[in-house]
């Protein structure tokens, strides 16, 4: 337990808990995108048992560090190009993330309520999403543990560390989802940033490196851009609800 008293050890813990927050800020904003077409009264539970999966999937990973590791060998090569597992888990992931985000786009814009692809009755759509939360949270989930791994070598710090990451997501994935279902432009801008990390996971498989700093800055600076554009609306909104007067009806009976 000598581990407990050294401070080297909680700057790991904390660093990567704030990592895996922000590594994991993505799977948030799918995971809600995804629950949003569930019916109400079981968006909470859906989105809580898909967070819950996330932790148990890096947790399992983290467990299985040897096999983790191994991903990153190559298992074959194509026109000199060596081919890993990890290459081949960002390649897929990043084609679904393309594909379910341009899907996604499309209904948005069409005002579809269902899918032809998509079950019908709760009990159908609760399997249909999970099953698609489950894919997406081994594709983020790869990079977040292969981080850990690099991080930190007491593995259950690793442990606690996304216990606490994901708890903390479970507080606010709600939170975001409501704030993501009452401003449409902001849940298009979301998609959009899937679509990039997307391409940014296919380019990853052929080890074509895109500094993450950049993919952050230009998403934190769309966010920025659109909180204002939020606050504008808002403020233009309520400006506009004042100045309406309030008119009484001319025509009243018996006059």
């Amino acid at each position: 337990m000598e581990w407990l008293t050294n401070p080297e050890i909680w700057i790991a813990f904390f660093t990567l808990t704030a990592l895996e927050i922000v590594l994991g800020i993505d799977n948030i904003i799918m995971i809600s995108i995804l629950v949003s077409r569930m019916p109400k009264h079981m968006q909470a539970r859906t989105r809580i048992f898909g967070l819950a999966l996330a932790m148990v999937t890096r947790i399992l990973l983290l467990l299985s560090i040897t096999w983790v590791m191994q991903l990153t060998a190559d298992l074959f090569v194509v026109l000199g190009q060596g081919i890993s597992g990890r290459d081949l888990i960002l390649f897929f992931g990043g084609l679904f993330l393309l594909w379910k985000s341009s899907q996604e786009m499309y209904h948005a814009l069409e005002g579809e309520d269902e899918t032809h692809d998509e079950p019908k009755g709760a009990g159908g759509k609760f399997i249909y999403t999970i099953i698609q939360i489950a894919i997406i949270d081994i594709v983020f989930s790869l990079d977040s543990v292969i981080t850990a791994v690099g991080m930190v070598s007491h593995v259950p710090v690793m442990v606690a560390a996304i216990v606490v990451a994901v708890l903390v997501m479970m507080l606010a994935a709600g939170t975001i989802s409501e704030f993501i279902d009452k401003h449409p432009s902001l849940k298009m801008l979301a998609l959009s940033f899937l679509l990039v990390v997307g391409t940014v996971l296919i380019a990853e498989s052929f080890d074509v490196h895109v500094p993450k700093g950049y993919v952050y800055f230009a998403m934190a600076f769309s966010l920025a851009v659109e909180a204002v554009n939020i606050k504008m609306r808002t403020a233009i909104a309520k400006k506009k609800k004042q100045q309406d007067p309030v008119k009484l009806r001319k025509d009243i009976p018996g006059q």
